[in-house]
């Protein structure tokens, strides 16, 4: 049972989708600023997605960086950081009967790291 499920007046498809929100603006706050390079991108991969899966309701989770952003550092005080363009995240949301595939990934048009319902599976 959902103990917070009484607070929220929506269906459960909303329910879900709300959750899924929660989730990738957590990876995004949480994450983008974190130093990063050839040497720990895949950690951080996994880090990110491992910490997501932590959370309620998150059924699967996958991230990319896009390692075509990563370069060479230039002094030994040079370092690049995070951001959201470089990120691309699948996370999959059980709420009950309902699944929610959301995703979050540099929108080249809009140059904007969009964040959205991919896909709402009713079971």
């Amino acid at each position: 049972m959902d103990k917070a499920d009484k607070y929220f007046n929506c269906t459960d498809s909303e329910r879900a989708a709300f959750e899924a929100g929660i989730k990738l603006g957590t990876v995004y706050h949480q994450f983008v600023g974190a130093p990063i390079s050839q040497n720990n991108v895949e950690v951080l991969e996994k880090a990110i997605a491992e910490g997501a899966k932590v959370q309620p309701f998150v059924k699967d989770a996958k991230v990319k960086i896009d390692r075509s952003r990563l370069r060479e550092k230039s002094t030994e005080f040079d370092y690049l950081t995070l951001t959201g363009d470089m990120l691309e995240v699948n996370l999959t949301i059980k709420f009950k009967d309902v699944e929610v595939v959301c995703e979050m990934k540099h929108i080249e048009e809009m140059d904007y790291p969009l964040m959205y319902v991919k896909e709402v599976i009713r079971s």
